[in-house]
């Protein structure tokens, strides 16, 4: 059982000795593949085009929480995303900074800085002001736990609408009802082919007037031009965006320029080398003991 490692160098030296350490082989590039039979489970982003050269591959595993970026898998090889904590309190780092700073209004004082303004206005209080949160896998629950915390009034939609307790969950029927309550919205779903495009013109039409929009699922869930369209008519206020579509922008998108907008470059979670390289090697033993597999992808739902 040998891994396969596709990433970057300065990973691999955070990797190696754990490797060494827990006696497991990791051989770093395909240039130093000698047997390609030997190769069982391979770390990247992106596969190789060709995965037929590695007749005996049975995992492929992300370096990251997402799997929106892989090809589908060849029959019988098993596709697992990165499980580590340090990516998910990242993300709700991020998510509770981009909720605060759109509830508070920073969009509005951003701007009234740019122009050397000094204008107050309401201070709004987190108590009973309604979130709505995309998305209730490991993040989604950390984020609502830590919003709740706060003060803020948080329900969740799931297309399962498995209930979670302390908050209101909304199953897939019950999406405009869930829109209608939520004056900030966070977004935290994986693109699958029934979120690609969701958030569009009539989506937004859905959400309270000056509703505010929190983004870090993936970039093509978001109509661009759509949103334009909703600040433009005061249907949303505001919104904090850590994914686009294209990503990165074009250095002439509109968006860059827009003071209702506060755009991050992708930044909400970096997978700590070391956490990655555990979560691996966990993976590994898993595999060998025929258990079952951490961070393993329903390939047909796509997370």
């Amino acid at each position: 059982m040998a891994l396969l490692y596709l990433s970057t160098a300065d990973r691999a030296e955070v990797w190696k000795p754990l490797f060494a350490a827990a006696g497991e082989e990791m051989i770093v590039g395909e240039a130093a593949v000698t047997d390609p039979a030997a190769i069982t489970h391979l770390v990247c982003w992106v596969p190789p085009r060709d995965l037929r050269r590695y007749p005996n591959l049975r995992v492929v595993i992300s370096t990251g929480a997402g799997v929106d970026q892989m090809p589908a898998m060849p029959e019988g090889v098993s596709l697992v995303r990165t499980l580590a904590p340090g990516i998910e309190e990242m993300v709700r780092d991020w998510v509770v900074m981009a909720t605060l700073m759109l509830h508070r209004e920073m969009p509005v004082y951003l701007g009234q800085q740019r122009a050397a303004e000094w204008t107050t206005r309401p201070v709004p209080l987190t108590r009973g002001a309604r979130l709505g949160i995309m998305g209730l896998g490991r993040i989604g629950l950390l984020a609502a736990d830590t919003l709740r915390g706060m003060g803020f009034d948080v329900a969740g939609w799931s297309r399962s609408g498995r209930p979670v307790e302390g908050i209101e969950v909304f199953g897939a029927e019950g999406m405009d009802a869930f829109l209608a309550r939520s004056d900030i919205l966070i977004c935290l779903l994986p693109l699958t082919a029934g979120t690609r495009g969701l958030m569009n013109a009539a989506f937004f039409a859905k959400m309270p007037q000056g509703a505010m929009l929190v983004h870090a699922g993936r970039g093509a869930q978001l109509d661009m031009a759509a949103l334009k369209g909703a600040l433009d008519a005061g249907q949303l206020a505001s919104a904090m965006l850590d994914v686009t579509d294209p990503e990165p922008l074009p250095a002439d998108h509109w968006a860059w320029a827009d003071p209702r907008l506060v755009i991050t470059p992708h930044i909400a979670a970096n997978t700590d080398a070391a956490e990655g390289a555990r979560h691996v090697l966990n993976v590994l033993r898993a595999s060998r003991a025929g258990e079952p597999l951490p961070g393993l992808v329903d390939q047909a739902r796509g997370y």
